[in-house]
């Protein structure tokens, strides 16, 4: 018998993004050893424990509350990229623009989950503007 969180396919991509974070992580420079490779590894784990951690038998909006740091964790790590690229730290940048990729699918996914488990909450959301996007998931300078 499977638990419940196993059943969930934002758990089952949240399990796949972090073998990306953690193959992107090992690439790094041995001086972001205890810094930024640690932080990416445990943003991106946090994503995992807290879908599982939100699933064990909670009322839907505190279940909809653990899917809302798992969106956090990821947004963290979605900066992660970014650093990693803006100090050219990966000379195939391949595994960052999949990673980025799979975390707007997860980004999407997390949030209809919690949209559906929680319907009446107002979520804090960004506000809505038309974003300028740079080749790929770049910044303006084009790195």
């Amino acid at each position: 018998m499977a638990f419940k969180f196993e059943r969930l396919e934002v758990w089952r991509l949240s399990l796949a993004y972090l073998e990306q974070i953690y193959g992107i992580a090992n690439q790094l420079p041995p001086h972001e050893r205890y810094n930024l490779r640690a932080q990416m590894i445990r943003a991106a784990t946090s994503i995992n424990l807290n879908i599982a951690e939100g699933s064990i038998g909670q009322t839907n909006a505190e279940q909809a509350r653990f899917i809302g740091m798992a969106l956090r964790s990821l947004f963290e790590t979605v900066a992660c990229l970014h650093i990693v690229r803006r100090l050219n730290y990966l000379n195939d940048v391949t595994p960052l623009d999949e990673a980025y990729q799979a975390a707007q699918v997860l980004a999407r996914k997390l949030t209809a989950l919690r949209k559906h488990l929680s319907p009446e909450q107002r979520w804090v959301r960004e506000e809505a503007v038309e974003y300028q996007v740079y080749d790929q998931w770049t910044m303006d300078d084009g790195r």
